[in-house]
């Protein structure tokens, strides 16, 4: 019996979002496993991440990388493919790109939690949007997007066990790799949110990038034109547009502390949430507060709102079926208590014991006298 030997590999450590908490809670489960990446902004770090053995590839050292991180696509599979993880028993690769295409040792297991198939190749012009570029070099991008496809469905098939985070993306990957993969939704910190005491509030909440996929103008012409009050949380290249259509009733807060937002999401009527995401954590953590959610009836929404019990959903993304979703939320009853027990089926832990189960199925698997049978890990 020997202990197991793990390495954690994300594509990039160089921002916060949903990808960086599963991250944290694999460093969590394999406190001593060195995670891979290549490259790594310490400022943007998770705190749970702070004490972690990181280590980066060569493109650390590249000039003005953490601005233009999404020009460099084209150098990702190469420094990918550069880390050195010969020696290891597992790889657990978080992965929204090019992680999944780690070379692995022999003998190794590799199990891929797969936020999507790379967008890049996959969706190019949202995983562009924002990005000003000459015209010339986007059509040179994109172009190359053909060759990754190519090298995405490959990496693919090295992969043991593809773990998709929702049913949007199961559906991808069936689509793009023809390929099945388990569901595990990600894990939500719902220890960082509780139900206030006080009564809700008179307004309805955004939380999220001003980008314009995301589809806010839904919201903030839906609140307008109804005269009800919306506060948003969050920044982007797309709020100038939203300002210029919001009436008085439309509030924008630019990004606020983590304090702060947790505070509105306890006091607000409902999250507003009109955008087709992957997944979305935001509504759990507002559920989590024990408030409900106005969902466009697509997406990562289908896995995580209960329709009459945690929110409602609109069926098209058009003004008229946001305020008709409004309409007929005004006159439910919502139980704060219900909607938060909801949130907590979502949990880190819930994560954990999952992975867990992924995992040593894995080993279990492995032909006789391979197997490893002691898993050292924490939480």
């Amino acid at each position: 019996m020997r202990e197991l030997k793990v390495a954690i590999v994300h594509d990039y450590l160089n921002q916060m979002g949903g990808a960086e908490r599963v991250v944290a809670v694999l460093h969590r489960m394999f406190p001593d496993a060195p995670i891979y990446t290549t490259i790594m902004d310490r400022s943007k770090l998770l705190p749970e991440l702070q004490d972690a053995d990181i280590r980066t590839t060569w493109m650390q050292g590249i000039p003005g990388i953490f601005s233009k991180f999404k020009l460099f696509f084209w150098l990702y599979p190469f420094a990918v493919r550069s880390m050195d993880l010969e020696g290891y028993d597992l790889i657990l690769s978080s992965s929204s790109a090019y992680a999944k295409g780690v070379r692995k040792g022999r003998g190794a297991l590799h199990a891929c939690y797969c936020h999507t198939p790379m967008r890049f190749a996959w969706s190019f012009e949202s995983y562009m949007e924002g990005v000003k570029v000459p015209r010339a070099l986007k059509l040179l991008a994109k172009w190359l997007t053909y060759p990754l496809q190519i090298w995405d469905q490959r990496n693919s098939r090295q992969v043991d066990r593809l773990i998709a985070n929702s049913t949007t993306v199961k559906e991808r990957i069936r689509r793009h790799y023809g390929a099945e993969a388990q569901i595990i939704f990600p894990p939500v910190d719902i220890d960082r949110f509780e139900i206030s005491d006080r009564k809700p509030g008179d307004y309805y909440l955004v939380v999220s990038r001003l980008v314009s996929y995301k589809k806010i103008e839904l919201a903030v012409k839906a609140c307008t034109r109804t005269k009800q009050r919306l506060l948003i949380v969050g920044d982007g290249p797309d709020r100038k547009r939203l300002e210029e259509m919001a009436g008085e009733t439309v509030t924008f807060l630019g990004r606020e502390s983590d304090e702060t937002v947790v505070r509105r999401m306890q006091h607000c009527k409902a999250l507003i949430f009109p955008g087709m995401e992957d997944f979305g954590i935001t509504p759990l953590e507002v559920n989590a507060c024990g408030r409900p959610i106005i969902a466009y009836r697509e997406g990562g929404a289908l896995d995580t709102v209960a329709a009459g019990r945690t929110g409602l959903f609109f069926e098209e993304q058009s003004v008229h079926s946001l305020i008709s979703a409004m309409k007929r939320f005004e006159q439910q009853a919502w139980d704060p208590a219900a909607i938060r027990r909801h949130a907590q089926a979502f949990s880190e832990d819930v994560f954990i014991r999952r992975m867990q189960g992924v995992i040593e199925g894995m080993l279990h698997a492995q032909p006789g006298p391979a197997r490893i049978t002691e898993v050292k890990r924490s939480g």
